[in-house]
């Protein structure tokens, strides 16, 4: 067993770099350090309902990144009350019908981004983490060299790891390096045409605007049109709100370059309350992307996570569920590597358990996007079906075993540890 720390890199200081670093940074056997390729975070405005799911998560990876998420978030309610986010039937004769609760869990909360990273970055000691580092190469030693990792960064610095871990983002140059440029899985997908209209507002202008209920609550209202949601930030000082529309594409660019407020008049009043507001400034709007499936997320001594891995549509509301999932199985896997040469085991352990269900996820979040849509094989029509639908998807997402993820990880792992020493491939 080696005395020298085995040295990790993690290329990406979003939701998903941090809160693995804030596990791996605990671990006494481990050099971790962090490349962020910004040169200081900007507070984009985007808001998070976290599931049970990725609360979970938090918990594996430690009790002060829980708590980190705590200190940052918004109640949803009480702290002993089950809250979730409800979608409602904002068009057709079942109008202000709620079809689900998603993300149902005790003391549920909101958080922005900004927020959560700054919660979770303070777990983090500033000589571990280095900003203005967007790479630019990486080179894998060879196998006698024990596959060390060169990067290259594009301010003309170097560094080297035995383990390069990539968490940057639904543009990932690390995806890119792994699958190739031209992969048909490397470049983001908006296969549906999304366009996300949004706009930040405080809470004060937004109560004078819509009921004031849609300030504390995270409704999601849907119709043919567009899907129309809400989330308190900031300590419920700020709103986040939008309407999502399918079909954005080149041939219909043109008409859909702003929101109408008039083409929901046979929206409900609260919808329509929400995309008046939201129509008068729509600067934070953005088109929706997600990835087609990666064959793998590790090859040798490199891996890809979070977004970087499986980027999805923010439909289901479970990307930063799942990010946090990679994060704390990744956590998990390597609390049990005693030596670099058992970093590639780790990691296609890694790619095995969680590829299945994070992409089951990408494709889910793309069903509940069609569904909101009213383009999902007349589900629209008959609330009950739609309410069975979400129903049973909360147990995939909301209510998944996490803890049992890790174990099933760390046992494929030491299988495959198992297989090497008898010579098995």
């Amino acid at each position: 067993m080696t005395t020298q720390k085995i040295e990790v890199a993690i290329v990406g200081g979003g939701i998903a770099g941090l809160a693995l670093a804030s596990g791996l940074i605990k671990q006494q056997h481990l050099n971790v350090q962090v490349y962020e390729g910004v040169a200081q975070y900007s507070d984009v405005g985007a808001g998070l309902a976290l599931h049970l799911n990725a609360m979970k998560a938090m918990d594996c990876l430690g009790p002060e990144v829980r708590q980190a998420y705590a200190d940052k978030a918004l109640s949803m309610g009480e702290e002993h009350q089950e809250m979730a986010t409800e979608v409602i039937l904002a068009h057709g004769p079942c109008s202000g019908q709620v079809v689900a609760e998603l993300g149902k869990a005790k003391g549920r909360k909101t958080v922005s981004r900004a927020d959560l990273l700054d919660g979770f970055r303070a777990l983090i000691p500033p000589s571990h983490i280095g900003f203005g580092k967007r790479l630019h190469g990486i080179e894998e030693l060879s196998a006698s060299e024990g596959y060390r990792l060169r990067l290259e960064f594009e301010d003309g610095t170097s560094a080297s790891a035995d383990c390069l871990l990539g968490a940057d983002g639904i543009h990932s140059t690390i995806r890119a390096y792994m699958l190739g440029a031209d992969h048909p899985a490397t470049a983001p997908k908006n296969h549906d045409g999304w366009q996300i209209f949004r706009t930040m507002v405080s809470t004060e202008e937004a109560m004078k605007q819509i009921d004031p209920k849609w300030t504390t609550n995270v409704p999601i209202f849907i119709g043919p049109k567009g899907h129309v949601n809400c989330i308190p930030l900031n300590k419920n000082t700020r709103l986040s709100a939008g309407v999502a529309v399918r079909g954005r594409t080149p041939e219909n660019r043109g008409q859909l370059k702003s929101l109408d407020p008039g083409r929901y008049t046979d929206y409900s009043e609260d919808a329509q309350q929400i995309i008046k507001m939201v129509a008068k400034d729509t600067s934070a709007s953005w088109a929706a992307a997600d990835h087609d499936h990666a064959p793998f997320y590790a090859r040798n001594n490199v891996a890809i996570f979070g977004d970087a891995a499986h980027a999805a549509l923010p439909f289901a509301g479970n990307g930063a569920a799942q990010a946090l999932e990679d994060a704390a199985v990744l956590n998990a896997l390597f609390s049990h590597i005693k030596e670099p040469k058992e970093i590639a085991a780790a990691l296609r352990a890694f790619c095995e358990i969680r590829r299945p269900r994070s992409q089951a996820v990408v494709d889910l979040s793309r069903k509940f996007g069609r569904i909101y849509a009213f383009s999902e094989d007349g589900m629209h029509q008959d609330p009950a079906r739609l309410k069975t639908f979400f129903r049973l998807t909360a147990t995939m997402t909301n209510y998944f075993d996490v803890k049992r993820q890790n174990d099933e990880a760390i046992k494929l792992f030491n299988r495959f540890l198992q297989d090497g020493a008898n010579g098995q491939a």
